[in-house]
Formats: structure tokens, sequence, C-alpha cells
């Protein structure tokens, strides 16, 4: 397996690999995904693709967000085409841009995801930072994952990038 950043040749292909792994919620993600691109938070570097045997079969992405007005990250949507789940793809791909973010960096990851499966990636409820999440009723999903560059005092509610509002 290969990670590496994303390209404008695989933006139809990221799209098509988000709703199939969404497929049981159509067009959001894969939406949020191009609005995402789209947007003043998009950070390249943080775009990353997971390619198998010359194929993208995964994606994930880190964007601008803020925590109480300081610098953040958002990470998601993260997504691996259905033939592909549970292969390691998904677990390379978060590995990797956590270290991409760290290698920035950058001082925080925060996400909103099942605590059971991004605990191994060291993500902790978000309120055990001193992290509100936008939506009160996210905060028992609501995770962040402190990096080398955090401080105790980075704390106060979380703001995703703008396109994650339209969800």
């Amino acid at each position: 397996m290969v990670i590496r950043r994303e390209t404008p040749a695989d933006v139809d292909v990221i799209r098509a690999v988000t709703e199939a792994a969404f497929a049981a919620r159509p067009g959001g993600e894969a939406w949020l995904v191009d609005e995402l691109r789209r947007d003043s938070g998009w950070i390249p570097a943080l775009s990353l693709v997971a390619e198998l045997d010359g194929e993208v079969v995964g994606h994930v992405v880190c964007t601008r967000a803020a925590v109480g007005g300081s610098p953040a990250l958002g990470l998601g949507p993260l997504s691996v085409r259905p033939d592909r789940q549970r292969a390691g793809v998904g677990k390379a791909l978060v590995h990797t841009v956590l270290g991409a973010a760290d290698g920035l960096g950058e001082p925080l990851v925060v996400l909103l995801g099942d605590p059971a499966y991004y605990s191994r990636f060291g993500f902790r409820p978000a309120a055990d930072l001193g992290i509100t999440p936008p939506v009160p009723e996210w905060a028992p999903h609501f995770q962040a994952r402190p990096l080398t560059a955090w401080t105790p005092t980075l704390t106060g509610e979380f703001h995703y990038a703008e396109p994650f509002t339209h969800l």
C-alpha cells in the first residue's frame, strides 16, 4: 500500500470511494469533500489517498479548524472502499495524516467518530482537554488527539471548516 497526497487526477475517484464508503448516507460526505476542497480551510498536504495495486482505495483529509479562536484541525471524512475495509487501509491513512499534521507543527486534531475505533490512534473525549463540540449532542463521539505542538491552554469551543456547518 502507498499513502500519498491527493492530486487533481484523484478528485473523481475520491468522490467515488467516498460515495461507496458512505452509501448508507448518500451525498453527504462526498459533497463535503468537494466543498472542503474549495474552502479556505483546505490544506493540500493533509488530503491523502491510499493506493493498492495502482488503484485509490481510500482517502482522508484534515482541514483548518479552530479551538477557542486558535488554529486546530478537523479530521474527516475518512473513506475506504467497501471491498478494502477491515484490511488496514483506514488505519494507515489515519496514522499517516496524524504524522503529517504533527510534522507541519499542528497542535491538535479533532473529529466526530466512533470512540472504539479512534481511541487506538490516541483520540480521547475532547471534553477531557477542555474542548467543547459545536453541537452539544455530539459529546459522546467528539474526540481530540493532541500532537507535539499542543499545549493545555488550547481549550474552548471547536469550529470546523465552514462546509461542515451545512451537513
